[in-house]
């Protein structure tokens, strides 16, 4: 009966010291079955690099991340030190980094804002280590994700598909270069590259409206897409690619320029 009595009370001994030292011995009691550690929110709090902590976390959707390496940034006194000991995921999506947004309720965010906070995630995910998880909004002590970030992964879904669509429209419709000067106004032109497209064809401006608004902005338009079968020419009709509606010529720009001075 002594003998175990005095491993129990040597296995006391041994966690106060680590204790002492700033090691925290229920992370590894914390860890779920997959290895991975699941913190408590007061535990992770610990995790700020100040002096007599034992290391330097963050988290972001659930997701714990060692980033000392990273201590110049993310440590005291660091231009994102206020990131340090918490999972502070909804400021990743709105910048606001008050103490008030400083925080991981992500309800009412966006489809796109949430696509944000996945993109930080995937970044961290490449750049830093991986601990493990968050007990709380995200996941469960067990390491099981909640309902809170099941539906935060449906908004990211969605987020991924209208991006993927913004992406087809570019392609479809590139964004012109456009300028101002106070001596000459404003000018927009195509190019290869107009609008961070690369593509074998310039094109020529166009006014664009979103169905149902007044408001437009200006895209290129191949040529032959305008005019399919005619000769270029600066007599055409005013047209938009493949007769589009809600493609408008700029008013005095010749049809076929690859740039136009706008009129205030």
């Amino acid at each position: 009966m002594l003998r175990p009595a005095l491993a129990a009370l040597a296995l006391g001994w041994a966690v106060a010291w680590l204790a002492a030292r700033g090691f925290a011995p229920w992370w590894w009691l914390g860890r779920n079955c997959s290895g991975e550690a699941v913190l408590t929110a007061a535990e992770l709090s610990r995790y700020t690099g100040t002096e007599g902590s034992p290391g330097l976390y963050l988290a972001v959707l659930g997701q714990v991340f060692d980033v000392q390496q990273g201590r110049r940034h993310y440590g005291p006194g660091g231009a994102y030190g206020f990131f340090s000991g918490k999972d502070a995921s909804r400021a990743f999506a709105t910048g606001d980094f008050t103490p008030a947004g400083l925080v991981d309720d992500v309800s009412g965010l966006s489809p796109p804002q949430m696509l944000a906070i996945q993109n930080w995630l995937s970044f961290y995910c490449k750049n830093y280590v991986h601990i493990g998880k968050v007990a709380g909004r995200f996941y469960q002590e067990s390491g099981e994700p909640t309902k809170v970030l099941e539906e935060a992964q449906a908004l990211i879904e969605e987020g991924e598909k209208l991006q993927a669509e913004e992406v087809e429209r570019k392609n479809q419709f590139p964004p012109c270069n456009s300028e101002w000067s106070s001596a000459t106004g404003s000018r927009v032109w195509c190019s290869k590259q107009s609008g961070g497209i690369s593509r074998e064809w310039s094109g020529v401006p166009r006014k664009l409206y979103e169905p149902g608004s007044s408001r437009s902005h200006c895209v290129c338009i191949k040529t032959e897409e305008l005019f399919p079968g005619q000769e270029k020419s600066t007599q055409l009709s005013n047209q938009g690619k493949l007769n589009n509606p809600n493609l408008q010529e700029y008013e005095g720009c010749p049809p076929l320029s690859e740039w136009c001075a706008l009129k205030e």
